[in-house]
């Protein structure tokens, strides 16, 4: 008998979706080709806040003991408002006991280099731009373009961020991103002198947000409602200093300590029209390139780990022997009609191409490819869209500029957490307690809180880190 030709995946972009996404395919038995277009993989950005469904991801990359023991949150976090009043309190065992897990915070190279670390050395291109040429059909592979030649491969993965020439090649009609309406700045900096309990603060048009790292440095990040564009003529530890340099203690201390060029500062924009799907040809998109979102969720790294988890258990039939997990415990009861849906949106077949199954070197691998992809954009498409929307709401929510409204939402805020602890934790364990479709974990992470449709109904946005940045 002979035997199947290891499948080939080409990776446009070495981020977070990713890598994800490579290591997840190489776990299934894929030869994966990781292109990145940075003479090295050193991340834009400073921190990430890795919640529990991402690091449920991480358990079946095997990486999820690895990210814990790095930053795991300790003691009490909470929200408060400009001049220091705590909105909302509470604590790593409550999050715990509400969402099966607690947040994890880390410098995003830390995580970038682990990720790589589940890689072969020989994965990675580093350097090299990548464009996709042709999307492939049935009867021929996709072709990726490169200076070094053209790559033909057996899938693409767009994950080439939130500009994604992928994206727009796969959708030229599509809208691009849209300006949220606020800017965000980021830096990591040393700890100030006195410790502080880990918060995000709520002013008028505008949130500040001081994380401890494990190495002990401080992930700080901001954000005000200013027109798209600008830029700071004296600096943005300037611009930061003006703005937010009379809140509570430690914001002061820490501007006062950081280096003007550790300071980036990026507009916040997001695809407010969402992809019908997320997949084309032999060509499926991850993370920003398929969904990005405002960072008022933090979730925009972790769906990310997301996508390649999911594409990856999808993409195994192709590879070898299909999971243990069946269809439906990815996408519900109605895994099939849904599926079908998906992929009527976006049909695998080229017209063009031959029906003859002789045209192809594997007629079942390509059927297996097509359903595989179709399954990956109903699994992701919906629950994305509802993430993203729900940061969007966060957004508008937190950057309120009316001082009289900001004084209702303050006091409408602080009176439910009185109310009821855990409330507002619980608004966001929709997005927080999301399962992997398949086993094994890397911890004993297999008991956690019960799966919830992820269109609960929200009580506030209590939890979310905007750490997460692009």
């Amino acid at each position: 008998m002979k035997q199947q030709q290891q499948p080939h995946a080409v990776v446009i972009g070495g981020g977070i979706g990713g890598l994800a996404a490579a290591i997840g395919l190489h776990r299934t038995g894929w030869r994966v080709t990781v292109i990145e277009r940075a003479p090295s993989l050193e991340p834009v950005g400073a921190g990430i806040g890795l919640a529990p469904n991402a690091q449920r991801a991480l358990d079946v990359l095997g990486l999820g003991d690895r990210v814990r023991e790095l930053g795991a949150w300790q003691g009490r976090i909470g929200m408060r408002a400009r001049n220091g009043r705590w909105l909302v309190r509470t604590d790593a065992t409550e999050a715990e006991r509400v969402y099966g897990g607690t947040l994890v915070m880390l410098h995003r190279a830390t995580l970038i280099d682990l990720l790589v670390s589940a890689l072969p050395e020989e994965a990675l291109r580093t350097g090299a731009g990548a464009r996709l040429a042709d999307p492939g059909s049935t009867g021929r592979r996709a072709v990726v373009t490169t200076e070094g030649g053209d790559i033909e491969a057996d899938l693409v993965v767009g994950a080439d961020g939130i500009n994604s020439t992928v994206r727009a090649t796969l959708f030229p009609a599509h809208p691009k991103p849209a300006y949220a309406g606020f800017t965000a700045w980021r830096f990591i900096g040393p700890a100030p002198a006195r410790a502080f309990a880990p918060h995000e603060t709520w002013g008028r048009g505008g949130v500040w947000g001081t994380q401890p790292l494990k190495d002990g440095r401080v992930y700080a990040y901001a954000t005000a409602w200013l027109p798209e564009g600008g830029r700071a003529p004296d600096g943005e530890k300037a611009e930061l200093t003006r703005r937010f340099a009379d809140w509570h203690d430690p914001i002061p201390e820490l501007l006062a300590a950081v280096e003007p060029d550790a300071v980036l500062r990026n507009d916040v924009r997001y695809l407010a029209k969402p992809l019908d799907v997320f997949h084309r040809g032999r060509v499926a998109l991850v993370g920003d390139a398929a969904h990005a979102m405002t960072p008022s969720l933090g979730q925009g790294g972790n769906q990310a780990i997301e996508d390649g988890v999911v594409l990856a258990h999808h993409m195994a039939r192709v590879a070898g022997p299909a999971p243990d997990a069946d269809l439906a415990s990815v996408t519900g009861p109605s895994a099939t009609a849904s599926v079908a849906s998906f992929a009527d949106r976006a049909p695998f077949s080229d017209p063009e191409a031959s029906a003859d199954p002789a045209a192809s070197p594997c007629p079942a691998a390509f059927a297996e490819l097509s359903a595989g992809l179709a399954a990956y954009s109903a699994a992701r498409v919906p629950r994305t869209t509802e993430v993203v929307r729900r940061a969007a709401r966060a957004s508008r929510f937190t950057h309120l500029t009316s001082a009289p409204l900001v004084a209702v939402r303050d006091t409408l805020v602080a009176a439910a957490s009185r109310l009821g602890p855990d409330l507002l934790l619980r608004s966001f364990s929709s997005i927080a307690d999301w399962r992997p479709p398949q086993p094994p974990y890397a911890a004993g992470t297999a008991t956690g809180a019960p799966a919830r449709s992820v269109r609960a109904p929200d009580a506030g946005t209590a939890g979310r880190q905007i750490g997460d940045g692009r």
